[in-house]
């Protein structure tokens, strides 16, 4: 099989990134009505223009807008379907507990703010808020740029592992998680469809997609302490992640050849630098690796609760690994030699598996910080000066392994 290439690019980062001081206060005005939506656009603009200029002066080729036009990284793409419903201050007697991010809620004594559940058939209704995101970008850097534009998506799964069994739609729309999983697989289709046409360039171009996923969920011990205690469940985690696989393969078997789709293996990324979950890839390293059907993976590798890189042994040769050793979470910044040495550290594990010179690896992987700096708008805790050096130091990185490569 092809493995892909520009994209991913040598010194890549997962999207979103700190907003500037002066837009965060511009966003907080018009949350209390105090700036129109033209004035409110207009600072989106402005700060997705130098935030562009920003990536672009560093020498980053895959351009993300930030995720300004976003609170949090998922978007709205959910709240837009035709069937999904947007509930506010839920109660905590629908989730699962025990599940990372909830668990992460109940432990600081908050809960969530948002959520979204199926009410109804799900369908896609024909428009994409993100196409708005993408033109804008196109103005901003030359035509023969614009398959280098990066966007995040919502995981096809997200919301349905928050619910207890039974919970994450009525038992009169779907009768069981197959038929509910297949009918969001289509409605990403129609997303990809708009998405793969809004950008204009020649078909032969890939584009960059990524999906942030929370299936290191199923390597949580606290997570499956937690489902093995709860009766209510009908699924092991095995089955249901086989089932979360399907839905992802069947969400982009229609765009997989002609779209770049990296997936990005998040432990959490909340205010204040919070992480929800921990534990290392080696329970569903065979299953990730070698089921799912994406080209790249963006793998969190800044700190012991990742896990060392044995899990790197199943991944196929045709498939490249982003290596997350720059934490996005703190100021600190990391030794580049010490950096460079879990590089090759981890290349010489993906040779050995899959029968691979240490220089066929090099060719399958590149270096990012371990996750985006603004998961959620507040971002995490440093400043902006903190994150241009950590883009900084990526691309040195990069431009010591891989010179002269993108």
């Amino acid at each position: 099989m092809t493995t892909h290439r520009n994209p991913p690019f040598r010194a890549e980062h997962l999207g979103s990134l700190l907003r500037p001081k002066e837009f965060l206060e511009k966003r907080a005005a018009f949350e209390k009505k105090g700036l129109s939506q033209e004035d409110i656009t207009k600072a989106e603009d402005e700060a997705i223009t130098k935030v562009v200029d920003v990536q672009t002066e560093i020498g980053f080729r895959a351009v993300s807008d930030g995720e300004y036009r976003r609170a949090v990284f998922w978007g709205t793409f959910f709240e837009e379907l035709e069937g999904m419903t947007e509930i506010r201050n839920p109660s905590m007697d629908i989730f699962r507990p025990y599940v990372p991010d909830i668990a992460g809620f109940i432990e600081k004594g908050h809960k969530p703010g948002q959520s979204c559940v199926c009410t109804g058939k799900i369908r896609h209704k024909g428009e994409s808020t993100l196409v708005g995101q993408f033109e804008f970008l196109k103005t901003l850097i030359p035509k023969e740029r614009w398959g280098d534009v990066k966007v995040t998506m919502i995981a096809p799964p997200w919301y349905h592992l928050r619910y207890k069994d039974g919970l994450a739609y009525p038992k009169d729309v779907y009768a069981n998680n197959e038929e509910y999983l297949w009918d969001i697989a289509q409605a990403y289709r129609a997303e990809l469809d708009i998405l793969y046409a809004a950008l204009d360039i020649p078909p032969l171009e890939t584009k960059n997609i990524t999906y942030p996923a929370h299936l290191l969920d199923f390597c949580s011990e606290k997570m499956l302490a937690g489902w093995a205690e709860d009766k209510s469940n009908t699924k092991t985690p095995d089955e249901l992640l086989d089932a979360y696989i399907k839905c992802y393969n069947d969400s982009i078997a229609n765009h997989s050849s002609k779209m770049h789709f990296g997936l990005h293996i998040c432990r959490g990324n909340f205010m204040g630098s919070r992480h929800f979950s921990e534990g290392g890839y080696d329970r569903i390293a065979t299953k990730l690796f070698q089921t799912l059907n994406v080209a790249t993976y963006y793998l969190e590798y800044d700190t012991p609760r990742a896990g060392g890189f044995e899990p790197l042994l199943h991944l196929p040769s045709h498939k490249n690994v982003i290596l997350g050793v720059i934490t996005s979470k703190f100021p600190e910044l990391e030794d580049k030699e010490g950096m460079k040495e879990r590089i090759y550290a981890a290349v010489d594990v993906m040779a050995k598996g899959a029968g691979q010179t240490r220089g066929e690896a090099l060719r399958r992987m590149g270096v990012s910080p371990q996750c985006g700096f603004a998961s959620h708008e507040e971002g995490n805790l440093l400043g902006w000066e903190d994150m241009k050096n950590k883009l900084k130091l990526v691309r040195s990185i990069a431009d010591e392994i891989w010179p002269g490569e993108p």
